[in-house]
């Protein structure tokens, strides 16, 4: 029972020498923004598929400029998210 105790003792001492670093909250906040931008560009992704496929079928030319208006829009974002 002696040995556990001093086991716990020189791992709580290790643990007071080794402190989080400051940064790693830092990188763990860049972290979830990367992911989060990232799962934005697969949406919009998603999305300019979609509409793709929508313009290939759309006849009415009214329907498909505003499919282009968006197309041009979702385009414009991805760009903007890849760029930084």
């Amino acid at each position: 029972m002696a040995r556990g105790w001093e086991s716990k003792a020189v791992a709580d001492q290790i643990e007071e020498g080794n402190p989080a670093r400051p940064d790693d909250s830092a990188r763990a906040a860049q972290t979830n923004e990367e992911r989060q931008r990232r799962q934005r560009i697969e949406s919009l992704n998603l999305s300019k598929s979609r509409l793709l496929q929508q313009l290939d079928r759309a006849t009415n030319p009214s329907y498909r400029k505003v499919l282009m208006n968006g197309l041009e829009a979702i385009e414009s974002e991805i760009e903007g998210l890849t760029k930084t």
